[in-house]
């Protein structure tokens, strides 16, 4: 199994009426701001722990589970909305960093979440990183019949217990389904990983620790100028990073791709973009030392 080179704390700490697990690395310096980074769908923080390993230099690094995912209370409820992750991360800073700015990195979702919360609070971040945060194919106004429809159904399902997460006999089985996943990931951090991305139930099965209700399709209708004004309310410099092995326009059926994203940043007044070779979506797992080279090389900027 991985071994840890970094090892990280965790705990419990009450934000929004939830019981939020946070993990952190490293402890606070005079002079050094700290880095908040947080995970993506269906993921956890723990996943973070191979890219912190191969970071140079020590810094309190903070990592939460979402909402519903690994360690995080759900709450009572049957879907699970947008703006009660920026909500979360805004309730988290304030707990860690009650005034001035902080880095902030985000992964996929977490990428999406933390474009838009940079927009919303821009004095509150110094660097922004966003690691294949694409958002959301663009919408049109008569879709919505049909989306709150598709709502409503699954919002009955999962009342009626019918929206479920497949369960495992054991964490190997965990393992090897994060690597038929992600052809990348070596057996030994599938391994490690697996043992925080899943837990044994009553019966001796593995539940992933991802709340059943975050395969419930949002309402809402994604605006795409709602994306472009927060992307021209970011002050902080961005480092947008993308894998060479990109499936945003497989995961759309075209109807999203790689170059509508790329006009969307367009609207980021200070945008630097990089592309890690041999690396998919996961590229925190793929190539964490080339990631980490990245990151730190971006803060350290003056």
């Amino acid at each position: 199994m991985y071994q840890v080179k970094k090892a990280s704390r965790t705990g419990f700490i009450p934000l929004r009426h939830l019981n939020y697990h946070v993990r952190e690395w490293g402890s606070p310096r005079p002079g050094q701001l700290p880095l908040f980074m947080v995970h993506g769908w269906m993921d956890v923080s723990a996943s973070f722990q191979f890219v912190v390993d191969a970071m140079q230099q020590d810094r309190h690094i903070i990592s939460p589970d979402w909402r519903g995912f690994g360690l995080t209370d759900p709450g009572e409820v049957d879907s699970f909305w947008y703006p009660d992750y920026l909500a979360d991360l805004d309730a988290l800073i304030d707990h860690f960093q009650p005034e001035g700015p902080i880095d902030l990195l985000g992964h996929s979702m977490g990428g999406t979440v933390v474009s838009m919360y940079a927009g919303a609070r821009p004095e509150r971040i110094r660097r922004l990183i966003n690691l294949e945060g694409f958002g959301l194919a663009t919408t049109k106004p008569s879709q919505a019949p049909g989306r709150y429809a598709k709502w409503l159904n699954e919002v009955k399902a999962a009342r009626q217990g019918e929206l479920n997460l497949r369960t495992y006999p054991n964490s190997e089985a965990v393992a090897q389904r994060l690597i038929k996943t992600n052809p990348r990931l070596s057996l030994d951090k599938a391994l490690w990983l697996a043992q925080h991305w899943a837990k044994p139930n009553a019966n001796g099965e593995w539940e992933i620790l991802g709340h059943a209700a975050h395969k419930v399709i949002n309402p809402y209708l994604f605006r795409v100028e709602e994306m472009l004004a927060l992307y021209q309310s970011i002050s902080a410099p961005v480092l947008n990073v993308e894998a060479s092995q990109n499936d945003l326009e497989k995961w759309w059926q075209g109807k999203y791709t790689l170059d509508e994203f790329h006009q969307r940043l367009q609207s980021i007044a200070d945008l630097r973009s990089v592309t890690i070779d041999d690396a998919g979506h996961m590229m925190h797992h793929d190539q964490p030392q080339i990631l980490a080279q990245h990151i730190e090389a971006f803060l350290q900027q003056p």
